[in-house]
């Protein structure tokens, strides 16, 4: 099998047969570039056995043969492949061995001149030594030789070292470490505005008239002010923006801003260098990486590790899997790298700034797309983005704004012609798209997935997967958490946590079977179950595998040792009152998309009320004429509303029990871009409160229209159904409340329905309708805490109800009547204003009980 040399530049390098080299922007290819034109996975060089091949890997600028585009080019000495251009993209010729000039140590020479300038960890600095026999019953296989480092300089316009300009030994003078990049090399600033111009005030905003614009989307119209006081200093001031502004990763109002401060604007950083605002736009090229990240939690009196010391460095515009049997802490590990559930110990570092210290300012910068659905899918593609681009946006967005960075969504994830779609009616590989679609709003840098493909085919699977690839080409880091092994070939890195929540393995997918020592990932998977004794974390740490690929990230001891938890507030992108308003169109926008829901709503408490009147009784609820004229006790009256207020309870409980549950995972993402926690639970109140509202005065006049009723009430003297239907209607309320304690109770939906039935009967026992409540110790106290006794009172006090059906002892010389249902408006005003104060009660316990399905570190306080 012969070998052949590519010459890029003057440098050379001979190809063996027995391996694939990789050609891209990514800096762990073999033959990295650093320009534009070329993706970040290009092309692949290999030898197919009858000669060697280079095959593009649907590239967007293309590779060409003698000017022409292809998708395979036939190798052979004297052939010359252009990259990107046909013309003038960066040349790889290909000569006989026996031509190359340079000797294996000038090989070494040219990758140890660009190290410094190479991103950290590279994986290919050393050649490492035969991987040792692993304990397990397969035959130990020969690790792959890894390649060498490759970073041939590009002579094309736009790249300082292209041009034969030296790397940096350092920062510039004056830049904040903290912005400092790999090897200590910052970025280059995408602006510098000279300060010594005699101005006084820089405004920045996302607004044509700042002197500084920022467009950004995340940005205010007039975000902030830079002002520079009479001793010289500077000082930063937010002027009222959505977001806020976050000096060294913390948010402010008022601050002086040092030489050494880092200002965040959106996804801008500023810094102040000499008598320069210098700005550095974040663009995904951020490296993140996890250390020592370890969650304990009690279980049975005794401490259960769920993670144990996890620490790996995620390259930057990449796409990581993770993997590992059921228990090995996949879950736990993505909400520990999100935020959601810090790490009890170690650091989660975006860039290298703290994740957990400065949550608040880099929320917006990573994205999260859960196992659970984040969508409303009752509304159309276009429909659900516009809902959350109105709650992620500053409410000084325009509407244009807001289409144009939805349209631009749309169209780079493939759905622009699946817009007017609902979201039911998309395949489950376009639905996970519309998920993925949601986050790139706010054009996060770093993108979470849990499990995107579970319950997907494998061709839904091979989609999803290579819309992943696509995202990180075009400059994203992804990492993913799933249970298919079938597309890991298209990750960068792979990481297999073993049970117990260590690390296995951290690398190369197509290395890890063969670290390993097995031929399928059933059979990993199997080992570690056969296994559960054996130290897997330490054998991938005695491997060449962990001095690639983890050791820089575990040398370094982390920052805390104890994560202290702190209530984190994000600033909120809309005003209460928009959120509010925007919260509610929305929510009846899915309401109105369900025709089932709408008919059921005004179905159940028509049957419901139309129950009571196949009662039988001819003395409706007045007193029963008896056949000497005279008035008497009308028993069957107190049944009849026993069955109107289970009605309006059952009703009302009904409208809510599902809701909070239903969008759990909705409510937690939401929860943390920003979304005001009371203005959710008041949207559900005011719209669930109408249904409820109206559905107590159907029961109403589906119960009372054909009875006899008194003639006249207290309050309203000539309209006594109105004012029976008034307390009916406050029951329905108070029921929809508690049916929302229920729903942000439970675990899953299914527990919904029992709680239901529960509830229900157990008002049906506490109305007072069935057997004496007062005048019983505990039991009467008790029942002052269910809003059936309160309903009831409410219309029986109108009705006279205790003198209706009789006294309860049946003395009508010694009478004992029922409190609550005395007839007179002290009594009535009594009744409603307990509905309203329970209602009320029960809105502040469901609120606090929603902070348990926030994001842990925004829940104390």
């Amino acid at each position: 099998m012969p070998q052949l040399v590519i010459d890029i530049n003057g440098q050379q390098r001979t190809l063996e047969p027995g391996r694939a080299y990789t050609i891209g922007r990514n800096p762990q290819s073999d033959f990295p570039f650093d320009d534009a034109r070329i993706s970040w996975q290009h092309a692949t060089i290999s030898f197919n056995g009858a000669g060697w091949l280079l095959e593009d890997h649907g590239s967007t600028n293309g590779t060409y043969v003698g000017g022409a585009r292809t998708l395979q080019a036939q190798l052979y000495p004297g052939a010359v492949v252009n990259l990107g251009n046909g013309e003038n993209g960066p040349r790889l010729s290909f000569s006989a061995p026996d031509r190359a000039a340079a000797p294996a140590q000038a090989w070494h020479e040219a990758a140890t001149s660009r190290s410094s300038a190479a991103p950290a960890a590279q994986p290919w600095a050393q050649q490492p030594p035969v991987q040792q026999q692993p304990p397990v019953q397969q035959p130990p296989m020969q690790q792959p030789p890894v390649h060498q480092q490759w970073n041939a300089p590009q002579q094309q316009p736009g790249f300082p070292h292209q041009q034969g300009v030296p790397p940096q030994a350092g920062p510039p003078q004056g830049f904040p470490p903290n912005l400092a990049g790999p090897q200590g090399h910052g970025p280059q600033p995408t602006m510098i505005r000279n300060l010594t111009s005699g101005m006084r005030t820089v405004r920045i905003g996302r607004a044509l008239a700042n002197d500084i614009v920022v467009s950004d989307l995340q940005v205010s119209r007039h975000h902030a002010e830079l002002r520079q006081l009479p001793d010289g200093r500077y000082e930063i001031v937010d002027l009222g923006s959505h977001n806020g502004i976050f000096l060294n990763g913390q948010p402010v109002q008022r601050q002086l801003m040092g030489p050494q401060d880092r200002l965040t604007v959106g996804h801008s950083s500023f810094v102040l260098v000499g008598d320069q605002l210098q700005e550095f736009v974040d663009t995904g090229a951020v490296s993140f990486s996890a250390r020592h990240l370890t969650v304990e939690v009690e279980h049975k009196g005794a401490k259960k590790i769920l993670l144990n010391d996890v620490s790996f460095g995620v390259p930057e515009k990449s796409l990581v899997a993770v993997i590992g049997p059921s228990g090995s802490g996949k879950s736990t590990l993505l909400r520990a790298l999100t935020g959601y559930r810090p790490a009890d110990r170690g650091d989660v570092l975006y860039d290298g700034r703290n994740l957990y210290k400065q949550f608040a300012e880099l929320r917006s910068r990573i994205g999260l797309v859960p196992q659970s659905e984040i969508l409303h899918k009752e509304l159309t593609v276009r429909t659900a983005l516009k809902y959350a681009a109105r709650l992620r946006f500053p409410g000084d967005t325009e509407a244009a704004e807001r289409e144009r960075r939805i349209d631009e969504v749309l169209y780079e994830l493939r759905l622009d012609k699946r817009a007017e779609n609902r979201i039911t009616a998309l395949s489950g590989g376009q639905q996970k798209r519309v998920s993925v679609a949601l986050e790139l709003l706010t054009k996060p840098s770093l993108i979470f997935l849990d499990e995107p493909t579970s319950g997907l085919d494998p061709g839904m699977d091979r989609e999803v997967m290579q819309m992943l690839r696509g995202l990180a080409d075009d400059g994203r880091t992804i990492l993913v958490v799933t249970h298919s092994v079938a597309e890991l070939a298209l990750c960068d890195r792979l990481l297999v946590m073993a049970p117990g929540g260590s690390v296995a393995y951290f690398g190369p997918p197509d290395e890890a079977l063969h670290f390993f020592g097995y031929e399928t990932w059933a059979d990993v998977f199997q080992a570690f179950e056969n296994y559960p004794d054996h130290d897997w974390a330490g054998r991938y740490r005695g491997s060449v595998h962990y001095q690639q690929y983890s050791a820089d990230a575990d040398s370094v001891a982390p920052q805390s040792a104890q994560i202290v938890q702190q209530a984190i507030r994000p600033p909120k992108p809309q005003s209460w009152g928009s959120q509010l308003w925007t919260l509610i169109r929305r929510y009846l926008s899915v309401i109105a998309s369900d025709k089932g829901f709408m008919a059921l709503s005004i179905l159940l408490p028509a049957i419901l009320g139309g129950v009571s009147i196949m009662i039988p009784d001819t003395a409706g609820l007045t007193y029963k004429q008896l056949p000497n004229g005279k008035l008497g006790f009308n028993s069957g009256a107190a049944t009849i509303l026993l069955i109107m207020a289970i009605g309006a309870c059952f009703s009302g409980a009904a409208n809510s029990v599902r809701e909070l549950i239903k969008e759990r995972a909705i409510y937690e993402r939401e929860r943390a871009t920003g979304l005001s926690r009371s203005a959710y639970m008041m949207s559900k109140i005011i719209v669930l409160g109408f249904f409820s509202v109206v559905q107590g005065a159907i029961i109403a006049a589906v119960g009372f229209t054909p009875r006899k009723l008194p003639e006249e009430g207290l309050i309203l003297t000539g309209l006594p159904a109105v004012e029976m239907a008034v307390g009916l209607i406050l029951l329905s309320f108070a029921s929809m409340m508690f049916g929302l304690i229920i729903s942000a109770l439970v675990k899953t939906a299914e527990k919904t329905m029992p709680l239901l039935v529960m509830f229900a009967i157990i008002q049906v026992v506490f109305t007072g309708c069935l057997f004496q409540l007062f005048g019983k110790p505990g039991l009467e106290q008790f029942a002052w805490l269910m809003p059936a006794r309160w309903g009831v009172g409410a219309v029986a006090t109108t009705l006279d109800l205790s003198h209706l059906i009789g006294p309860w002892n049946g003395n009508p010389q010694n009478p004992e009547w029922d409190s609550i249902w005395g007839h007179n408006v002290g009594q009535l005003v009594a009744d409603w204003v307990v509905l309203i104060v329970i209602s009320a009660i029960l809105g502040y316990i469901v609120t606090r009980l929603q902070k348990r399905h926030e994001p842990e570190v925004m829940r104390q306080g």
